[in-house]
């Protein structure tokens, strides 16, 4: 603040500081702001076929690689707990960093479950990225997806030549999740800005089954944070796809043949929201 034409003493100016909202007693700081992240889901990648036998029967397999990127201000960070041991699931709190280096936590944002699959033995976030076949026509849902949870870390950087606010200078998130502990009572797991988290073609639940699928196109959606439980700066960028043809050269019980018509970009869907 300047003030001319005559010269003040330090108590005059004090007041006239007060005055015009320029701190002092009766002032109001401005509240703090959060850093809340911004999930990026990237598109459909890695498509792969895999043939198994269930009952003596050959069962068709979609398989694709997904990766959620944090583009936002701040990390994604949950933080989950449970009362008593030998309950194989927790439930899950977000904890939102905040301006002023305090934080608030959001309780109620989903479940974490205690996965034991052929790779890995660890604590699982339920429905953070779901995966939907959708037919073009009529964009319905024709086959869902049996994904059993995830593991949040940051596993790469998103942009190393790029850095975020609020990026840290090396990956946080690098633990597994606790894992080979099911008797654990509290997790805690997130992804950083500037950071991602990606899964395999094939891993347990990357894919989708195609058995008996009528030829055709489809749409094959990836969608980060259905729900929205999690806080986020914006949810425009939460779901992303490719677009595939589905045919059979040799009938239903052989293999189909997969071809990617479009691919329509990180966090945009090719047939609309």
């Amino acid at each position: 603040m300047r003030v001319r034409g005559r010269r003040w003493s330090g108590a005059a100016l004090a007041a006239a500081l007060v005055a015009a909202g320029c701190g002092g007693e009766g002032s109001e700081a401005a509240p703090p702001v959060e850093r809340l992240p911004d999930l990026l889901q990237k598109a459909p990648y890695g498509l792969s076929g895999e043939t198994v036998r269930v009952a003596g029967r050959p069962r068709f397999r979609l398989g694709f690689a997904s990766a959620v990127d944090n583009v936002g201000q701040g990390p994604l960070v949950i933080v989950g707990r449970r009362g008593r041991r030998g309950q194989g699931v927790m439930g899950a709190t977000q904890v939102v960093r905040r301006s002023d280096g305090s934080s608030r936590r959001y309780p109620g944002v989903g479940v974490l479950h205690y996965t034991i699959a052929t790779t890995h033995q660890h604590w699982h976030l339920l429905r953070f990225d779901r995966y939907e076949l959708r037919s073009m026509a009529e964009g319905t849902l024709v086959r869902p997806d049996r994904k059993t949870g995830f593991c949040l870390g940051d596993r790469y950087q998103t942009d190393p030549a790029m850095t975020l606010p609020g990026e840290p200078l090396a990956a946080i998130w690098t633990d597994e999740c606790g894992k080979s502990q099911p008797l654990l009572r509290s997790v805690r797991e997130g992804i950083s800005p500037g950071y991602g988290d990606d899964y395999d073609p094939l891993l347990e639940g990357q894919y989708v089954d195609i058995t008996r699928l009528p030829a055709g196109r489809y749409e094959l959606v990836h969608r980060v944070n259905a729900d929205r439980r999690l806080r986020e700066s914006k949810y425009g960028n939460n779901a992303a796809s490719v677009i595939l043809e589905l045919s059979w050269p040799r009938g239903l019980t052989h293999e189909p043949a997969i071809d990617v018509v479009a691919r329509c970009g990180d966090g945009r869907r090719c047939r609309g929201r």
